[in-house]
């Protein structure tokens, strides 16, 4: 939570802060690369009050762990998201105007309020990192990835390959192999030709 409470609902106040929290529960894509959870997380934020709130904006920045979508390999990416928010003054519309309690309009669904002029950031937050994370993760642009037959890392022999077999045909290899097989037996059980038995 952030406190500010020292803008003092002053439109045009300023406030810059530096902070390292650590890292929330599942910030990342799950089972493909994420920021550890308790990892430091370093916050570069800008409060400034205004008639309807305080606008937050501000850059996060991180170490993401994860594996490579091609050939599985550990990997480690530096993350850095911005992300703006308006986080506003309960009692307020959107004009800044005082809100009856009784406002059903459903105007305020979207709207993120203070409490007792506190702010919860990890949403926003999680939301922003997420979206800053790549979706297909490769330990380099040019990574070969697995053999898609033995699960050969190729980045480590290039030259691997495996001869291919059309299914189509390998039956007919067999049966032709067969009926080779035969003939053979055939020939050394034929009877003796004329000239042989001529000789005898």
């Amino acid at each position: 939570m952030f406190d500010t409470h020292e803008l003092g609902r002053r439109p045009g106040a300023l406030q810059r802060l530096d902070r390292s929290v650590p890292a929330p529960v599942d910030l990342g894509l799950d089972g493909v690369i994420a920021v550890p959870e308790g990892s430091p997380v370093e916050l570069e934020l800008r409060l400034e009050s205004v008639m309807e709130g305080v606008l937050v904006t501000g850059t996060a920045r991180a170490s993401a762990a994860g594996e490579c979508v091609r050939c599985l390999e550990p990997l480690h990416r530096e993350v850095a998201a911005d992300f703006q928010e308006m986080y506003s003054y309960p009692d307020t519309d959107d004009r800044g105007r005082h809100k009856p309690a009784d406002d059903e309009d459903g105007e305020g669904e979207d709207i993120v309020p203070l409490e007792d002029g506190m702010f919860d950031l990890e949403p926003v937050l999680r939301d922003a990192v997420v979206l800053a994370l790549p979706m297909q993760p490769v330990c380099r642009e040019d990574c070969a990835g697995l053999c898609p037959d033995c699960g050969l890392d190729l980045n480590q022999d290039p030259d691997h390959h495996h001869d291919a077999v059309d299914i189509r045909w390998a039956a007919l290899q067999g049966l032709a192999g067969s009926l080779g097989t035969d003939e053979k037996d055939n020939m050394s059980g034929a009877e003796p030709g004329v000239d042989e038995k001529q000789e005898k």
